[in-house]
Formats: C-alpha cells, sequence, structure tokens
C-alpha cells in the first residue's frame, strides 16, 4: 500500500436543510434566525462525528439513548439533582434524540437544561431550610463521596435524605477546616490571616456563597451555550477526546492560548463536582513548589490579598480562569490530599505563578556511578526528558539550528561516550508526549533504520513512518524508566524500543495508554455559507481521527507498553490512564510491519534470559532493601486509602478519621516526596530511579559476560 499523507482533513457534506435559502439574482437573501443556527450546528456537529470519527457508530435508538444518558451525566456527574422521576418525564425521546436533534428538534434539550436549574433551585431552598433549622452533627452516618456506580435517587423523598447528607458533609468540611487550620498555626499572625481569609464568613455562608455562584453560572448559559453541553456530552460518547467549543470557549482558548502554561503548570479536569488534577507539569511552578500532587481535589482559589473563592461544582475553565493568571502573581489553592483519602481535609498550597521556558524543560544528562554487589563498578548515565518538545517557530521560519529534544539527547549521548558510559537510562516517568516528529527522530539515535510507527485515519488510510537516520547515535545497554504518566509520543519510543528488542522497560505495568490522533474542525468553515447570512460563529469541533499502532501490530491506545520490569510504586495504585475514561477507543490490531536484517543491526538485541535474570534481581533488591520494603508498605497502606468512598457524618468521628489519615499520609508524602531544592538529595530519595540505575549496570555487565544468550 503506497503511504498517505498525514494530514487529515475531514469531507465537508453537502447538508439538505429545511431552513436552506436559495439566493436569485436580484432578490435580498433572508436572515437566518440565531434557532436555525442553532439547528445547523447541532446537525452538522452529529454528521461529522458520524463521518469522520475514528469509531464508527451506527446512528441509531441505542446510539441515542446512549447520548441522552451522557447529556444527563454532563449535568449532573455527582448524581445529586436529578432523580430517576426527572429522568423518565423524557425517557420518550431517549431512543429518538438522534432523530429529533437531525430534524431541528432542539426542545428537549433545553427542557432537560431547564429541569437541572429547577433542581439546583430547589437544593438552595432546601439549604436555607435545615440552616434556619439547625444541623445537628452528632448521629452515626455517612456520606458516599465515590457516587459513579450508584444509581440516581428514585423520587423526591430520597433525594432530600442525600441533600441533608450532601449538606452536613459540606458543612463538616469548613467546620474541621477552621479547627485544623487554627491549631496547626500557632503564629498570631498566621492566625490572623486565617481569620481575614478564611474565617469572616461562617461554615453556612459558605455553603450559601458557593450555591449562589453555582446557580448563577448555571443560569446565565445561553441557548448556544446549553447546546454547547448536549454536544460535548455527544462528542464524548465517540471518545473522550472529543469535544464541541461554543463561539465563547472558542474565543477564550485563542486569547488564552500564548498564556497556556501561565499559571500554576496542572492538568484539571472535573470529576464528581471536584477539579481534581490529572498531570503536573514537570519544571512548572507547582512541580517546582513540589506539594500539589496528581489526583488532589480543588476546593477553593485566593487571589494575592483576596479573600477564597469556593470552586466545588465549578466547570474546569471556569475555574481555570481563577487560576491562571500574570507571571509572578501569587495563588493559594485550597486542596484536598489524595494521599489522605476520602477523610482528607482542606490545606492550603501557595504557588508563584510562572511559564515553563524551553530551557527549563529541555533534557538533562547526568553520569552516576553504581557498585554491583561482586564489587564491579559501572558508570551510567541518566537523562531525564519530560516532553518531546521543538521550537515549532523556529523551524518555520527555516532555521537550521532550531532547538529539538532529539538535539538535546543526542549531545547528552555524544557526552557520555567521551565520559565512558557502560549502560543509560532514559527516564520517561513525567513524559505526556509532544512533537510526533520528534519521538520518531529521538528513537532513530538508538537504532541504525526501520519503521518506527504506524497510523491508520477513520478511512482506514495506513501510513509506516520511519527512521529518517540511518546513523546510530548510542548502541550500548539502554533502559526505559516508565509510569502511567507517561503517555502518546512517549508510548511510541517504548513501543518502538520493545519491538526492536533495543530496551529493557522498567516501572509502572504500563503507560497511560494514549493511542489517538485529535482533530480540530471549525464549523465556520463548513457552514460559512449559512453564516453569510448573519454575524454569528458556529464554534468547532475536536474528534479523535485516527489511531497509532506499534511497528508488531498492536496500538497503543488503553493498554499503554506494558514494562518488562514492574517496579513498585504510588502511581500503579492510582487510577491514570486512558482506561479510566468513559468510552475511551478499544486497544486494536493490525498487521506489523515488515522488518530487515538491517533494522536490528548496530546493537545486541535484548533477550528474554537477560529480561528475566535482569527481573529476578530486582525483585530480590525490594525484599532485602529496607527503604524498598517501607516504600511498599506504604504503598499497600496508600491502597487501602484509596479503597475507602465513604466519611463520617459525625464530627468527632470525622475529626479522628482526619488525624488517623494524617499521621499516615506523613508517611506516604516522605515517602513520595522527591522534589527536594537540593539535587543530590532529590537524586538520593528517588527510589526507582536508583533501582532503574542498578537495572541499567547488570544490564551492562551480563552484556558484558555473555549472559545475554
Amino acid at each position: 500500500m503506497k503511504n498517505k499523507p498525514f494530514l487529515f482533513k475531514p469531507v465537508i457534506w453537502c447538508l439538505t436543510l429545511c431552513i436552506c435559502a436559495v439566493s436569485i439574482a436580484g432578490e435580498k437573501r433572508p436572515p437566518i434566525s440565531e434557532d436555525n443556527l442553532l439547528r445547523v450546528v447541532a446537525s452538522t456537529t452529529l454528521k461529522t462525528l458520524e463521518k469522520a470519527h475514528f469509531r464508527k457508530l451506527p446512528a441509531d435508538a441505542e446510539l441515542s439513548g446512549r447520548i441522552f444518558d451522557a447529556y444527563i451525566d454532563q449535568l449532573d456527574p455527582g448524581k445529586t439533582y436529578f432523580t430517576q422521576q426527572d429522568i423518565a418525564r423524557f425517557t420518550n425521546s431517549r431512543s429518538r434524540l438522534l432523530v429529533l436533534v437531525n430534524r431541528g428538534e432542539l426542545q428537549v434539550i433545553f427542557d432537560i437544561y431547564h429541569c437541572y436549574l429547577q433542581r439546583i433551585s430547589q437544593y438552595r431552598e432546601f439549604v436555607e431550610a435545615e440552616i434556619k433549622q439547625g444541623v445537628e452533627f452528632e448521629s452515626d452516618e455517612y456520606y458516599q463521596t465515590d457516587r459513579k456506580e450508584l444509581n440516581y435517587c428514585k423520587d423526591d423523598a430520597e433525594l432530600k435524605k442525600l441533600w441533608k447528607q450532601r449538606l452536613k458533609n459540606d458543612l463538616l468540611y469548613y467546620r474541621l477546616m477552621q479547627k485544623i487550620m487554627t491549631e496547626q498555626a500557632s503564629d498570631p499572625k498566621v492566625q490572623a490571616d486565617l481569620q481575614k481569609r478564611w474565617f469572616k464568613k461562617s461554615p453556612e455562608d459558605k455553603v450559601r456563597s458557593r450555591l449562589h455562584d453555582v446557580y448563577n453560572a448555571a443560569s446565565q448559559n445561553d441557548r448556544m451555550d446549553i447546546l454547547g453541553i448536549f454536544l460535548t456530552a455527544a462528542s464524548q460518547v465517540y471518545g473522550p477526546h472529543s469535544y464541541y467549543s461554543t463561539p465563547k470557549q472558542a474565543e477564550d482558548f485563542d486569547i488564552h492560548f500564548s498564556l497556556s502554561l501561565t499559571g500554576i503548570g496542572a492538568t484539571l479536569t472535573n470529576e464528581d463536582g471536584y477539579v481534581k488534577v490529572v498531570h503536573i507539569v514537570p519544571k512548572g511552578p507547582a512541580d517546582k513548589d513540589g506539594r500539589l500532587k496528581v489526583e488532589d481535589r480543588i476546593i477553593a482559589v485566593t487571589q494575592e490579598g483576596g479573600e477564597p473563592l469556593d470552586i466545588i461544582d465549578m466547570s474546569v475553565s471556569n475555574a481555570v480562569k481563577y487560576i491562571r493568571g500574570p507571571a509572578n502573581t501569587k495563588v493559594t489553592l485550597t486542596v484536598l490530599p489524595a494521599a489522605q483519602g476520602a477523610s482528607a481535609m482542606p490545606v492550603d498550597i501557595t504557588i508563584v505563578r510562572g511559564k515553563v521556558e524551553l530551557q527549563e524543560e529541555a533534557a538533562q544528562g547526568r553520569i552516576q556511578e553504581v557498585v554491583l554487589e561482586n564489587g564491579v563498578k559501572k558508570r551510567i548515565g541518566i537523562i531525564t526528558l519530560n516532553s518531546f518538545y521543538m521550537d515549532f517557530d523556529a523551524a518555520a521560519r527555516g532555521e537550521e539550528n532550531y532547538r529539538s529534544c532529539t538535539r538535546d539527547v543526542q549531545a547528552i549521548l555524544e557526552n557520555f561516550k567521551a565520559g565512558k558510559v557502560d549502560s543509560v537510562v532514559l527516564d520517561l516517568r513525567n513524559n505526556s508526549g509532544g512533537s510526533l516528529k520528534e519521538a520518531i527522530s529521538l528513537s532513530g539515535l538508538f537504532i541504525t533504520r526501520g519503521p518506527i510507527v504506524q497510523v491508520v485515519d477513520s478511512g482506514n488510510h495506513r501510513s509506516v513512518y520511519r527512521d529518517p537516520d540511518p546513523a546510530i547515535v548510542y548502541s550500548g545497554p539502554l533502559v526505559l524508566l516508565v509510569s502511567k504518566f507517561s503517555a502518546s509520543s512517549t508510548e511510541i519510543l517504548s513501543g518502538a524500543m520493545q519491538d526492536y528488542r533495543r530496551a529493557v522497560l522498567v516501572g509502572d505495568s504500563r503507560t497511560y495508554g494514549k493511542g489517538t490522533v485529535l482533530s480540530v474542525t471549525d464549523l465556520n468553515d463548513m457552514l460559512s455559507f449559512f453564516l453569510s447570512f448573519m454575524d454569528m460563529n458556529a464554534g468547532s469541533l475536536t474528534y479523535e481521527c485516527a489511531m497509532f499502532y506499534r511497528v508488531s501490530g498492536g496500538s497503543n491506545q488503553a493498554k499503554g507498553v506494558n514494562s518488562d520490569i514492574v517496579l513498585p510504586s504510588f502511581s500503579e495504585e492510582m487510577e491514570i490512564g486512558e482506561m479510566f475514561n468513559d468510552n475511551f477507543l478499544p486497544w486494536g490490531q493490525i498487521s506489523a510491519v515488515s522488518m530487515t536484517r538491517e533494522s536490528y543491526s548496530g546493537y545486541k538485541p535484548l533477550t528474554d534470559i537477560m529480561i528475566g535474570k535482569l527481573a529476578e534481581n530486582s525483585r530480590r533488591r525490594y525484599q532485602q532493601s529496607p527503604k524498598l520494603r517501607q516504600m511498599q508498605s506504604e504503598i499497600q497502606r496508600f491502597r487501602e486509602v484509596r479503597k475507602r468512598k465513604k466519611v463520617s457524618l459525625n464530627e468527632k468521628k470525622r475529626l479522628q478519621e482526619y488525624y488517623d489519615e494524617k499521621a499516615a499520609s506523613d508517611r506516604v508524602e516522605a515517602m513520595m516526596d522527591i522534589s527536594e531544592k537540593n539535587g543530590k538529595d532529590k537524586e538520593a530519595r528517588d527510589l526507582l530511579l536508583q533501582e532503574a540505575a542498578a537495572i541499567a549496570a547488570e544490564y551492562a555487565y551480563y552484556q558484558q559476560q555473555g549472559v545475554e544468550k
């Protein structure tokens, strides 16, 4: 098959629409109403998904039902507003939703949203009545914090029971926060600051204020905003990275694009009404500070000199507006630490906003000496690579020496060769991807020539991308240290090195599993004829249009790349990865690329015997090392904390739960914290990196001794 260029362009269909106006010479074109624009946008978005998305779903009653359910879930992910009776009111439209929307009948979408607004208003009234009556915290009951697997309440009576528990839980957070923060702040100045920022309002007033903000935000959504929520829900039935951007959201993105990393340097998502941290940008402000962790939940944001703004139940897009800000200004995040589980109490983390500069993101290299058990010393080159970066602007200008991770890593490898290293460790644990071109060219540093990755688009066209350079820069033993945070381009490199038997993969059991390619379609281009009748914007659609496959034929999607040697870690216990996203695209298999003997030349291919011996020795070290045994013990405790999905609503019990979890979580933090300012201390405390270096040293020794056969 002849390879086709990998520039995916969606097909533009001629849509026969009832609002289509034919312009006859000499006649004035009639205006198109906003309602008609909404109908065109809805139909065009759904048709684009149906025709261009990588996942092919028949536009039938089953898909209609899934989109209906997704819309309900998008509005009420915590299942705290709708009842089963509410949903039953709209059941007649469930299996016909696609037909209705494609016919331009959108009223059911707005009716469901109106029901949602009514429920928020009713909850506010319920809270006011309960607060006036008085809320007690002495009964022995619990609140389920994780409601994903639970059903919606049957009726109003059951819903009000849930509301009562939810209110108690919210009030307890603020009551215990005041007690704990005051206990921990011995300095009178700190206590005065806490009183000014946090405790000027009572817990009851804080809950009232938050609900007021939630209702205001929801009630201010116009019809385009509401349709956007529905279309995003529909898009995410096809895939978790698909979404519709309203004109307002697209404008905000354009405005903030140049400031995308000006803020705290973290990727956020919504989960059960909370804003949750899913990734910490390496070398960013939060990473340098070291206190904010993946899976922490942010519940409030405070600007420098201001008062806390509660962001529970706030959308990520709105929350980010408050978290971002000018460089060198301070923002205080109030978070529920993930390490403390369901009983976590809020803590304040103040971070100085800033940017991730290219020079800070650049690959770093150093040489470490490792002494084997038999006394033999090996020099190990360690490279930390946090992204597959390149200076796109300089490359576009035609500059020959533009900055790229391949060039930086090549320079480090040349220095390693001059320093006579015996083995190399490439640390990719925090690498979430980047340039596909760089992933391919960097892979080429370790092989002579050959295919690196395959790409199949939604039309089933296959392209094979190959190493463009026949030279091999480093041919010695290679270890890749990966984690569940290693994603996208990192998985292309890792999969290729594994397929070529070129490197030992160590770390978490698998990488993230992001094996899809995204395309962005500007609906204004597709609907230019209709939009010429009015001064309006149609927004854009982002969706999965293609998938990466390894040289051996398996995709990286969902399953990720499996490690050869699994090391116990805290991230191994976290629900991180593509497989935890709703409606993730499944793993797939295509035919392997034909390989020549030349592809495996220039280095000694890794053998199963070598991997087995290295894995056996690594397990033995974990059993014998006191530090590694302690880490495994804390990982077990961390696992148990994460299993807890409910909290006590008895104030005394809840406080004791916090103290118990806090004492244990402090030990976890000590084991997890490798972000000391002193570089040598950081390296010494990084037990996983030290184990990877030990594996690399043994790899070099065994290869020199001829143990690989």
